[in-house]
């Protein structure tokens, strides 16, 4: 029985194992592909539009705004970003799961829009301050100003930690793969994303109506 996509939303603050349990979720399953966002910054060298980015004039992208046409948005530092909800409801339709990185903000839009029936969200929490304070400065990446600014931002994020369908403390990498996956697969079976049922229960009706 064919089956809708799920529009899959993965959050958490820096530190807490999203990116290593993203590409981990990606190599269970390589027909996962992410949303190609828009923006209206400058292609950087090397960028491809409709691949890193669809890049947009900021006429183009308002008028996408006030046409419904973003599942999200948002302004940082003087560009506008967003998700072009066409080619994801083409995936949906398609049977295809699309990922999306965003903040609590951009979950919240998203679950909130004319797709929101089809999303997943869950947000992975560490198993403590200390130890996410440990992983940033053990990634050697940031500097210690760096690292003192995500840990300020990484409360804002924790809190909201209550608007995603799912919450997984990461205390354990493959323990919390593992979950993550049970997660994906029970979803891809929710009722909202196997358009097929309501017609095979009226087939089972009418035969059972023939039955003598």
């Amino acid at each position: 029985m064919n089956r809708r996509g799920l529009l899959i939303i993965l959050s958490s603050p820096s530190g807490a194992g999203k990116t290593t349990l993203t590409r981990r979720l990606r190599d269970w399953d390589p027909s996962l592909s992410f949303s190609v966002s828009a923006t209206t910054r400058a292609p950087r060298p090397g960028e491809v539009d409709g691949k890193d980015y669809h890049f947009l004039t900021e006429a183009e992208f308002k008028s996408r705004v006030a046409n419904g046409e973003m599942l999200e948005h948002a302004h940082v530092f003087g560009n506008f970003y967003g998700s072009p909800k066409g080619p994801v409801a083409d995936a949906i339709e398609a049977g295809r799961d699309v990922l999306f990185d965003v903040d609590w903000q951009g979950a919240q839009q998203i679950s909130n829009s004319s797709l929101g029936q089809h999303v997943l969200s869950v947000f992975f929490l560490p198993p403590s301050i200390k130890e996410l304070h440990r992983r940033l400065v053990s990634r050697g990446q940031d500097d210690a100003e760096t690292i003192h600014k995500r840990m300020l931002k990484s409360w804002d994020e924790i809190s909201h930690w209550d608007g995603y369908n799912y919450v997984l403390i990461n205390d354990d990498l493959d323990a919390t793969e593992a979950k993550l996956k049970s997660i994906v697969t029970a979803e891809r079976l929710r009722r909202s994303q196997q358009p097929g049922l309501t017609d095979h229960v009226r087939k089972l009706q009418t035969e059972f109506e023939e039955t003598p």
